[in-house]
């Protein structure tokens, strides 16, 4: 988060923002603290681990008692251990309730230990002080002594403000005293426990010091010194002084003033050199801050004042890497100082990076990296070392000794990352020729190893990282050259030629335009000439131990050209600047070596003037065909590239897939490929044209050039659509050309039968299929190919011809859906398997690679099942294979009988197992050729599943864009057939996700459709007979989700006949009609059939009637209320109708539940609008409104109890509706008598169990007060004194955390329990006795007496009033009464016979 202005310094000085565990950033003068707060403060948080301790709030009175007496800085808070707090602390609690500020809270420590009262006040809020009395200045001033609190704060925000708002108030009053006592409690804080306190006391001092200039920094240094001195300070609290030291210094740098106080400098470097021998606490924070420190300073300071001090640890450069990172850094930032000279004086060499220092530099480069090992970062010195390896001229030695021959040699993790790391952040500083060095090196071939073998999983995987490496260098770097070196380099990395960089590198964006151009020169030069000796290739040892005896060249040569022909895919695919141009050059490279070979070179190709060196295979050929397809997808969604007006025109109108010039790709690869197909000479294809595919490729040209003609003249969507799928198809006949020419064919008729002008007046034969039903069954086909392109395409195309559809169309895409015809398939695959019939489809074939992962995901599954299987063919031996079983033994003499003890020679003993083996042999092999059908059925499963979720794209299409056409109702009960035997079917993923689209295209696209069919005149009767059909399944349903399906779709239907009008009253009455239609009857009657349209109301009346009272009469019903609602809010027309059936049903519903859902739909009916309209009389209104509440009285006097909850239910739907009823009775003043009603209502609150519900209670009194009853209200009791009148309450002392057992409250209960059992329990005599003096209670007002007794003159109070409290500040009272309880318990113990 970026910092505020701070107001107090002027613009450009700002308060930063770090996280609660994080440092508050706050810039110096020179515009910023920087790496020093990143690298201490940040760090120093992570480390220091906060110690527990108690909090004390609104300590006001003896915050002002401590400064007074000047005593405030040890006593008062936050966050500064001191020894007089902890005795004092305590003992005050308990005195100083009275001084409390307004609602402040104290907790009370349970007996802290001597070393935790010192951190006692630590986490205290801001102590309030009493605004009267004329007391100092810091005695009045709450306000100033709440900065303090909220510098403590744990939000790094109210750390912030609290920073801000002290820094403004210290400016503004200018007192000595208080900017005395802020530099005391700031420097106290220093060393507080907890996380946010310290660097928030370290933010603040900072900024009093940056601002008040006149404070000396080396009197502050002295305070932390003296305050926080480690020799002096207990050992528990070492740490925190050591921290307090710490972030003491780091405020006084952070302040911007240090570089001016040379004395102030001096100590602060010796102090955290000092600070540094401690590292158990610290670790290596004092180092890094030194490094800091440098980092700031200018160089004349650095030589009169630190060099001297620092000198020691210049010297020891070599031992640690904190100190030899201090080095390098003076190195770097002094280059005027540290010459070579003097460092011959304190090194022993004039350079760093010399042969004789390599081991010592190693040694130091292996602690760095464990000491790095969690962060996962490149230790600071490491960089360094690096760059001054550079600059010195030395690179090539540090890295060949130090980096490869010395970090590298010892195979261990930490070592190994970082030189991955030291080879991703020495790219920007490298020359050309250095890169060469390092990109070919060993740790280039020890990170292809980690990438291979980190692929197994729970592996740590470097390759993200080296990735934002290179990423940052090429995005920085402006040299292509440079760009070019790294983008090969780490392409030839190759593991048996295959690259170890992925295909689709994202990297490549970030490459300017010379580059890539060459790049790309240079894959096309690797894919026909392979050079392995430019390549960096390695075999892992797991590979040498499974090596098999192969070719080797060639099989590193086609795993070459198959990574860098996915490479050019990925680079038209990638977010980079790309020219058109080349994006031609690769589409054409790739279209060309996927489908043809050069025989002869020629000037008009370019791609056949180099030969490859090693032919390419078929596998090759298959490699690039199936990556070629994937292109052509990645071009249909291409935005138009190029610089010019109209291309930055076509991308606003977010056009893809065409050229500058309007011009699909695939159009221009279909004329590249008839180019190629021309020079049979020079060119050879892949799998060459026959006569007929020839001839199916010319006709497809001729009728894209008739089609581009027409479409320049007309601009017709329509015709872009079928040269799409035209272009797409023709390119599809270099890959499967035996399948793809007769479909082409298919298609060209089609779209000139669709063009045809002619062709569409003259009558076609019956026998022959219209041309929308031929392109419906390409469509099909084409999505049953595994191709997003073709999915996209067969979309739009099915799009543009949804207009023309016929039934016979439609009813080819709803075949595809119908479960019926799957269980023939199936049943077609059983005959096959009994009769072992193999035979593959196109579908299965095109499909082969697709279904692969599907069933390497199930393999573990399909393990188990095979183990169940083989138990169940043990178990089941079919009776064929036992007599040839037998048959064999007997014929080996194997079985018992007449020459059983017979001996039998080696040679028959041979045979005999030989024929055995070969039974068992052939018998594994039916099973495993079951098996095997079994699997080949299962994935045959998957494909049909997969291409009817494809072809319900056809379905939604079909609804968004033809909502009125009236083969819609073709598709209610398909989809609806569809959903319910999903619904009983296995659940599988695949199948859930065909059960949801296909709901949600039935739900969404269809029912719930704003626009319909308007002229179903002559559906009329079937729409009719179709609704009633619905409603009744719907009824007879047991699934209510499904029920659902089906009364949905009867509202859709109602809504279609009821918005379509009929054609004689579509049309307009003539003058002479309508002086005849005047009369009222006959405009009631044309009002009625105007709002009805062609539905036949009468008739669905009696429909949904019968449903309503099945659903409310019947136990069970797959019905819900929540459909009838539904038909209530969207046709109110059918509320008068069906009003009488909810009436009868409140009193004759089946169950309670069924009478409070008659309740809740007579409710929602009454409350419409229309419901009234559609009423002739007032007296029909009012004889409603009576029925009604004469219902609901009898069915309110039935009820007598309240066991279940849906009594409860019954009841509150009733008062709902009554609460409606009697104020339509009141507001319309309707003559309906409610002395009845009233009278249920009064007898219904007497029954058990009435007051248990809230909003039971709340329903009733609501209607009650509108029956003109007054809600009782409930008596408070009177609280009564807790002291008799004229007593002097006693102080009560607070009690301690007890048990639930031992608090007074329940010990009564106890004792009251068992004086009633006592009674109860006892005689006769004393039973009677204790009734007369006390009645039902009088076990309780025994034992009432009797402590009176005990309590001595307590007892005349208690006449007054209940019994005073014990007090419980008085020793002697606090003894007697547990010296009575325990005789009260004694008593109570004993048994009656006992007592007696």
């Amino acid at each position: 988060m970026q910092g505020a202005e701070c107001p107090l310094r002027g613009p450009g000085r700002t308060v930063g923002a770090g996280g609660p565990a994080g440092p508050c950033e706050v810039t110096s003068q020179r515009g910023g603290c920087g790496s020093l707060l990143r690298s201490t403060m940040e760090a120093g948080l992570a480390k220091a681990a906060p110690l527990p301790g108690p909090r004390c709030r609104g300590l006001s009175a003896l915050a002002a008692r401590d400064l007074k007496s000047g005593r405030g800085s040890s006593r008062s808070p936050p966050e500064v251990p001191g020894r007089g707090t902890g005795r004092a602390l305590p003992r005050r609690l308990g005195r100083t309730r009275k001084g409390l500020a307004p609602g402040a809270h104290v907790e009370r420590p349970r007996a802290p230990s001597r070393a935790r009262r010192g951190r006692l006040m630590e986490a205290a809020p801001a102590p309030a002080l009493p605004g009267s009395g004329p007391r100092g200045a810091l005695q009045q001033n709450r306000q100033f002594l709440d900065f303090f609190w909220d510098v403590a704060k744990p939000q790094q925000a109210v750390r912030l403000a609290a920073t801000e708002s002290l820094l403004r108030y210290l400016r503004a009053r200018r007192q000595e005293d208080e900017l005395k006592y802020t530099l005391k409690r700031l420097i106290d804080g220093l060393g507080a426990t907890r996380e946010a306190a310290r660097p928030g006391f370290s933010l603040a001092l900072a900024q009093v010091l940056q601002f008040f200039e006149e404070i000396p920094l080396h009197t502050v240094l002295q305070q932390i010194k003296e305050k926080h001195n480690l020799e002096r300070v207990k050992k528990k609290l070492f740490r925190n002084a050591a921290f307090g030291n710490f972030f003491g210094v780091l405020a006084l740098f952070q302040s911007g003033r240090l570089a001016k106080d040379k004395k102030a400098l001096l100590e602060c470097v010796r102090l955290l050199q000092s600070l540094a021998q401690h590292h158990a606490h610290l670790r290596d924070l004092p180092r890094k801050t030194l490094v800091d420190i440098l980092s700031e300073i200018p160089e004349a300071v650095f030589e009169e004042v630190l060099f001297s001090a620092l000198q020691a640890d210049l010297t020891s450069a070599f031992s640690t890497p904190e100190q030899l990172h201090l080095l390098l850094v003076g190195i770097q930032k002094f280059p005027g100082v540290l010459k070579p000279d003097k460092l011959k004086i304190l090194l022993g060499s004039s350079a760093i990076v010399t042969m004789e220092n390599i081991p010592r530099l190693v040694k130091v480069l292996k602690t760095a990296a464990r000491s790095e090992k969690k962060d996962r970062n490149l230790p600071r010195v490491g960089l360094d070392l690096l760059r001054v390896s550079v600059k010195e001229g030395a690179f090539e030695l540090f890295w060949k000794e130090a980096v490869e021959n010395g970090l590298l040699k010892e195979k261990s993790g930490p070592n190994s990352y970082m030189c991955y790391r030291l080879l991703g952040s020495a790219l920007p500083l490298l020359s050309l020729d250095q890169l060469q060095i390092v990109l070919r090196g060993e740790v280039m071939r020890h990170y292809g190893d980690h990438v291979v073998s980190a692929q197994l999983p729970d592996r740590f995987k470097f390759a993200p990282e080296m990735e934002t490496y290179v990423n940052s260098f090429l995005e920085g770097c402006d040299d292509p050259e440079k760009q070019l070196a790294v983008m090969i380099g780490f392409s030839t990395l190759t593991n048996q030629g295959y690259p170890v960089v992925p295909s689709f590198w994202k990297v490549v964006k970030h490459l300017q335009p010379v580059a890539l151009l060459k790049y790309v020169d240079w894959l096309k030069r690797m894919f026909l000439r392979p050079e392995f000796d430019c390549c960096l290739d390695f075999t892992t040892s797991r590979q040498k131990q499974n090596q098999e005896k192969v070719n080797m060249t060639q099989h590193r040569v086609v795993r070459l050209r198959k990574w860098i022909f996915a490479r050019l895919v990925s680079i038209i695919d990638s977010q980079g600047k790309k020219e058109e141009d080349l994006v031609t050059d690769i589409v054409r490279f790739c279209f060309f070596h996927a489908f043809f070979e050069t025989q002869k070179p020629t000037s008009e190709i370019p791609e056949t003037k180099s030969l490859p060196s090693v032919p390419l295979d078929g596998q090759s050929h298959s490699t690039a065909a199936n990556l070629f397809f994937s292109l052509l997808q990645i071009l249909n969604s291409l935005p138009v590239l190029g610089d010019t007006a109209e291309a930055a025109a076509l991308r606003e109108k977010h056009i893809h897939g065409v050229t500058a010039d309007r011009n699909l790709w695939i159009y221009l690869i279909i004329q590249y490929a008839s180019v190629l197909l021309s020079h049979e000479k020079h060119v050879k294809a892949v799998t060459p044209f026959t006569a007929e595919q020839r001839a199916a490729w010319d006709r497809m040209l001729q009728s894209l050039e008739n089609l581009q003609k027409k479409e320049r003249e007309s601009r017709s969507m329509e015709i872009f659509a079928f040269q799409h799928l035209l272009l797409l198809v023709g390119i599809y006949l270099f890959k499967t050309p035996a399948e793809t020419q007769d479909l082409l064919n298919d298609l060209l008729n089609c779209i000139e039968r669709a063009f045809d002008k002619k062709s569409k007046k003259k009558k076609h034969d019956d026998e022959e299929p219209e041309w929308v039903e031929v392109i419906v069954e390409i469509l099909l086909s084409l999505l049953s190919q595994p191709s997003l392109l073709m999915r996209r395409v067969s979309k739009s195309v099915f799009g543009r011809i949804c207009p023309y559809m016929s039934k016979k169309a439609l009813h080819l895409i709803l075949n595809v859906l119908d479960p019926e015809q799957d269980q023939d398939e199936e049943s077609a695959v059983v005959v096959m398997e009994e009769t072992d019939k193999k035979k593959k489809t196109l579908l299965e074939d095109t499909n082969k690679e697709e279904s692969a992962d599907s069933s390497d995901d199930d393999s573990s599954e399909e393990d188990g099942e095979e183990d169940s299987e083989d138990e169940n063919n043990n178990e089941g031996v079919d009776e064929n294979f036992r007599n040839q079983l037998m048959n064999v033994l007997q014929a080996g003499n194997a079985l018992g009988g007449d020459k059983s003890d017979e001996d039998v020679d080696d040679e028959t003993m041979l045979a005999l197992d030989e024929n055995v083996s070969a039974l068992f042999a052939e018998q594994q092999k039916r099973i495993q050729a079951k098996k095997d059908e079994k699997e080949k059925m299962r994935k045959e499963k998957i494909l049909r599943r997969d291409f009817k979720i494809k072809v319900l794209d056809l379905i939604e299409v079909f609804l968004a864009k033809q909502p009125e056409n009236p083969l819609v109702f073709d598709i209610i009960e398909p989809l609806l057939l569809v959903i319910e035997r999903s619904m009983s079917s296995d659940s599988d993923k695949q199948e859930q996700d065909f059960l949801q689209k296909t709901a949600e295209i039935f739900t969404n696209h269809l029912c719930r459709a704003k626009q319909y069919c308007k002229s179903v005149g002559d559906l009329r009767e079937d729409l009719h007979s179709l609704l009633e059909s619905l409603v009744k399944r719907a009824s007879k349903h047991k699934d209510s989700s499904l029920a659902l399906y089906y009364f949905s779709a009867s509202l859709y239907l109602f809504k279609v006949l009821k918005g379509n009008v009929a054609r004689e009253m579509a049309t307009p009455l003539s003058p002479s009609k309508k002086k005849q239609k005047n009369s009222e009857g006959s405009s009631a009657q044309t009002d009625q059939l105007s709002g009805t349209g062609l539905l036949d109301l009468k008739r669905v009346t009696m429909l949904y009637q019968e449903a309503l009272s099945g659903f409310l009469t019947r136990r069970k019903s797959a019905l819900t209320g929540s459909m009838f609602l539904d038909l209530f809010n969207r046709f109110p027309v059918m509320c008068k109708p069906l009003i009488d059936t909810l009436v009868k049903s409140i009193t004759a519903g089946a169950r309670q539940h069924q009478q409070a859902l008659a309740c809740m739909l007579l409710q929602k009916a009454l409350q419409t609008r229309d419901l009234k309209l559609s009423m002739t009389t007032e007296e029909e209104w009012e004889e409603l409104i009576r029925e009604s509440t004469n219902q609901i009285t009898e069915s309110l006097k039935a009820v007598t109890e309240f066991k279940v909850k849906v009594d409860q239910e019954k009841v509150i739907k009733c008062l709902e509706l009554l609460n409606f009823l009697i104020k339509t009775v009141n507001q319309q003043k309707l003559n309906v008598e409610l002395t009845e009603l009233s009278q249920a209502l009064q007898a219904l609150s007497q029954q058990e169990g009435f007051g248990k519900s809230v909003r039971l209670d709340s329903l009733y009194w609501n209607v009650m007060k509108l029956l003109g009853f007054a809600h009782p209200k409930k008596e408070k009791a009177v609280a009564q004194p807790e002291h008799a009148p004229g007593a002097k309450p006693l102080k009560r002392k607070k009690k301690g955390f007890l048990p639930a057992t031992k608090k007074r409250k329940n010990r009564k209960k106890a004792l009251q329990e068992n004086g009633a059992e006592s009674g109860r329990e006892a005689g006769p005599e004393n039973g009677a006795e204790s009734g007369r003096e006390a009645g039902p209670e009088g076990g309780e007002a025994a034992a009432r007496k009797k402590n009176k007794k005990r309590k001595g003159g307590a007892g005349k109070a208690s006449a007054e009033g209940p019994s005073p409290k014990k007090a419980k500040g008085i020793h002697g009272q606090e003894t007697q009464g547990k010296q009575g309880k325990a005789k009260k318990k004694k008593k109570a113990n004993k048994t009656p016979a006992q007592k007696a």
